[in-house]
């Protein structure tokens, strides 16, 4: 049974670990694959969210999934960049937590995915998670635990 200040810990609100939209790199369905590429590139990013004209989360996209979509059999095919779109190749099977989602609830998420995205009750986008960001707060937590 967790003591009362682990209990904190695992009832806490997760807002203080969220990205805020504006902060985050993104892109939009009808950005072409080479956009999408240089997004991610120089954001250092391997996945990134989809959003659509109204802020909604569309999907993911990863540097992967664009390196697989140009791999042909006998070479690389870059000219894909230019004429495909995101919404040709993203990730439409994304999760997405409300903020006032349970740390447990983000935790568990966290196990599978690199980052979780962070939407209203509408739908729209507010921000992402990412894990390193929580197991940042857990190291801390884990420190001062054991100094006491």
């Amino acid at each position: 049974m967790p003591n009362a200040q682990e209990q904190d810990v695992l009832s806490g609100s997760i807002t203080a670990f969220i990205i805020p939209a504006e902060q985050v790199a993104c892109v939009q369905p009808e950005n072409s694959l080479e956009h999408a590429l240089l997004v991610l590139v120089k954001s250092g990013y391997t996945a990134i969210p989809v959003l659509g004209m109204d802020n909604k989360l569309n999907g993911l996209i990863s540097k992967a999934q664009i390196l697989d979509s140009i791999l042909g059999i006998e070479r690389m095919e870059p000219e894909k960049l230019a004429t495909w779109l995101v919404s040709d190749i993203m990730n439409n099977d994304h999760v997405s937590i409300h903020k006032s989602a349970s740390f447990e609830r983000l935790m568990t998420l966290l196990i599978q995915y690199p980052f979780v995205c962070v939407e209203d009750e509408n739908g729209i986008f507010e921000g992402i998670i990412p894990r390193s960001k929580v197991l940042a707060h857990l190291n801390g937590f884990l420190h001062d635990l054991r100094r006491q």
